[in-house]
Parts: structure tokens; sequence; C-alpha cells
């Protein structure tokens, strides 16, 4: 089967690595790709949002599968697109409806969807510049501290959270007035903060059944000791180890199971990736956030840790039979350490070369190295992106395997390199 593969992060990647692992896949594409995923597959200069690109290519091609690795495409429609052309229905995507999308690409949207279904999560209120007053009032009598939350997509950036209702007012100005966030802030959700430690739930489905695969924990600050402004992702762990047997099994009762029932009742087309940001308050789980894929860099973690053949459980969505399979899953711990441009997340600099790559190709081992934000020029390979690599080790504990990932990034160089080296830190 020739397979499609859309995007060009650190998440492709390790899809990318695990997708050429299946004897099912006898060719992969990647579009746009990275250096990384050139080793996996062929690289099209083809973007994630030119559907019709993408329409030609798969005909072209003969696609029998397409794989969307970021958000944007889902949001805007990739998998309606497929489904309403005669010649592309036939297709399976890896994806949700742009309804089922939602669910990301509205934070107002998931929140009332939790509300209809009575999945735990914050308390919360939704304005935008028609009800600024009341937003304003709404946040004099707010608790603290409070969150706020861009509505709409904002490259994981869109949230802030208020110390004071002075920052929050501020704050809440340049969302609805300032456009901080462009259009992703015309509307804003404000939220009850809550206080306990986060993870990442990840969960497979056909629309009618589920799999969970194995849960994550990722580092949004870019300093030691989460300090710092978010960044994307600096590292991420797997297994929580604060996530057991019981807390997970609240978190299937209480979450994902009226997840799924809930986008079922409401006839929302969903066959794939449900990302499900956790927070554990005491011994209870609440969700703050859904996404419509998988996460970066949780994803690095994942896919190595997944023993299941990739494409089998792709299919298997696309067929409704996901419940004729269970995961088989690597009781290592593995760690991924995120190498960024210097300045990230602010400013930084591109096209810088990169050394010590030659004997580090992703492959069969204790550590496999993950390309996010890199290009190949005249055989070399450059930094492409504030995300450059992420490192990924396995071993027994999470001391270990932080450890390892050290080890391989002090021979890894590219000017202005910068890696947290605490990732796991508080389990350490």
């Amino acid at each position: 089967m020739h397979i499609l593969l859309l995007g060009s992060g650190g998440r492709e990647h390790a899809l990318a690595w695990k997708l050429v692992q299946s004897s099912q896949c006898t060719r992969l594409y990647v579009a746009p790709g990275n250096a990384g995923t050139a080793r996996c597959g062929i690289n099209i200069d083809l973007s994630p949002l030119d559907f019709e690109g993408i329409k030609k290519f798969c005909l072209r091609e003969d696609i029998g599968m397409v794989v969307v690795g970021p958000e944007e495409p889902l949001v805007k429609g990739i998998v309606d697109f497929f489904a309403g052309d005669a010649a592309l229905r036939k297709i399976p995507v890896i994806g949700p409806s742009a309804k089922g999308a939602q669910l990301e690409g509205s934070k107002a949207f998931s929140k009332k969807f939790m509300a209809r279904h009575g999945i735990p999560t914050a308390a919360y209120g939704e304005f935008s510049v028609d009800n600024y007053a009341e937003g304003i009032t709404y946040l004099q009598q707010h608790s603290l501290p409070v969150v706020l939350k861009a509505d709409g997509l904002a490259a994981g950036k869109g949230v802030v959270i208020c110390q004071s209702t002075i920052e929050a007012v501020a704050e809440f100005e340049l969302m609805l007035q300032g456009n901080k966030f462009g259009e992703a802030s015309n509307k804003v959700v404000v939220e009850e903060f809550l206080s306990g430690i986060e993870l990442s739930v990840f969960v497979l489905t056909d629309g009618k059944h589920f799999l969970t695969l194995p849960e994550a924990k990722d580092y949004k600050r870019v300093g030691e000791g989460d300090t710092g402004p978010n960044t994307g992702g600096m590292g991420a762990v797997s297994p929580v180890p604060f996530a057991g047997e019981e807390f997970m099994g609240k978190v299937t009762d209480r979450i994902i199971i009226p997840t799924i029932k809930g986008l079922a009742e409401e006839n929302i087309d969903y066959r794939g990736f449900i990302f499900i940001g956790v927070i554990k308050v005491g011994d209870d789980p609440y969700v703050i956030e859904y996404n419509c894929r998988m996460g970066d860099p949780e994803t690095e973690v994942v896919m190595p840790r997944l023993k299941n053949d990739l494409v089998e459980l792709f299919l298997a969505v696309g067929s409704q039979t996901l419940d004729t399979l269970t995961i088989s899953q690597d009781e290592r711990t593995a760690c991924t350490i995120v190498a960024v441009s210097g300045g990230y997340p602010g400013s930084y600099q591109k096209g810088l070369p990169i050394s010590g790559l030659d004997q580090l190709l992703p492959e069969d081992g204790d550590s496999l190295v993950f390309h996010a934000g890199t290009r190949t020029e005249n055989d070399a390979i450059l930094t492409n992106g504030g995300r450059v690599l992420c490192i990924t080790s396995f071993a027994e504990t999470v001391y270990e395997a932080v450890d390892k990932s050290r080890d391989v990034l002090e021979n890894i160089y590219y000017d202005g390199i910068y890696y947290r080296r605490d990732i796991g830190y508080e389990f350490l």
C-alpha cells in the first residue's frame, strides 16, 4: 500500500518511522516532511492545506491511505473533502471530520461538548467583543489564578495563566481588542484554574470503538524546573509514574467512554486520534483540553513504546473494526528531550548546519533521533525551525532514560543549541 503522511515535524517523523515498519506499507510519501522523514520515505513539496494538490497526488500515485499529522488540515476539513469527492472517498483518511476537529479548533465548542456529556472539566465562561463588558465583570469577580484561552488554533500558545485581576483584564483586552492571537482570539474562554499534575492521554477511535495508547507527560516551559515562557514542548516521558491502573480506570470511565459516546450520539464522524489533556486533581481526572491529533513531542515516546503494526491499526479505523485488536506496548520507560534553536520560543535563526548526526539515525536500539525543524541542502542537514531535534531513549527508569538522551545530545551540535537537562525532573 502507498501511504501519504501530511506534516513536517517531530510527530510526523515518529509516525513515518513507525509506518514503514509495517509490511503493508510498500511506499511512504511525506508532505512536506523534513530531513528525517526523507530517510523513511519520499518527501513531497506539497502543503497539507493544498487539498486539490493532495487530490491530484493521491490519484496519480495510487495512494491507499492518508494519515494527517497536524491539526490545521483537519480543522479546515480535509476529511470532509475526501468524503465528498467520488474519486477520493474510497481512500481512508486518519483523522476526524471538520465538526469533530472542533474539539481542538474551538475551546468554546469543546467546553459545551463536555458540559452536554457530563465530562469533568474546569468551570468557565466564554466572551467576545459583543459581551466584552460582561467579561470584564466576570474577571473582576473571579478567583485567582485565572486561565484565559484563545478559542481558536494558536499554535499551542493561546493560553495565559494570570495571577492578578489587573493582569487578567489586560490579557483579556489584548486578546479581544488587540488581536493578540489573531482570529483565534475573536472569542476567549475564561476558566477556573485547576491545581494538579498533568498528563496526555491518547485514544485511537473508529467512531464506534476505541483503543487507549500509552500515556505520556510533556514539558511546555522552556526553562528548567518548568520556568520561562510556554513552548510547543521541550520533552516528554512515558509511561507516567502517577498514572496507575486505578487512576487510568477513572480516566476511561469518566472521560474516554463519555467522549466516544458523545461523538456518536451527536453524529460526529470521528475516525482518528483524540488527544486528551488531563489534570489529576487529588485522585480525580479533569479535562484541560482536547486535541484532534497526536501531540508533539509526546508522539516521539508513544510511537516507540507501541508494539502494534500502526498500519493495521489504521486499517481497522477505516473499516470500524478496532474492537478486534488490542494494544501491546513496551514496558520500559521512554524519554524524549527536544533540542531547540537559540532564542526559541522567541526569534531564532534558521539554516544553521547540524553536526554529529552521522551515526545517530533512527533505528532499533536504546536511543532514537527524530527530526522536527530540519531540512537538507547539498547533503548537509540544517536547522529549519524552533524545535529542531528530539532524542528518545529507552531504559528501565526515567533517570536512566533521561541520562541516555542527554548523552546523545552531547555529541550533536549547531550554533545556539539548547535543551532542558531536567525532563522528568519530578520523577528523578
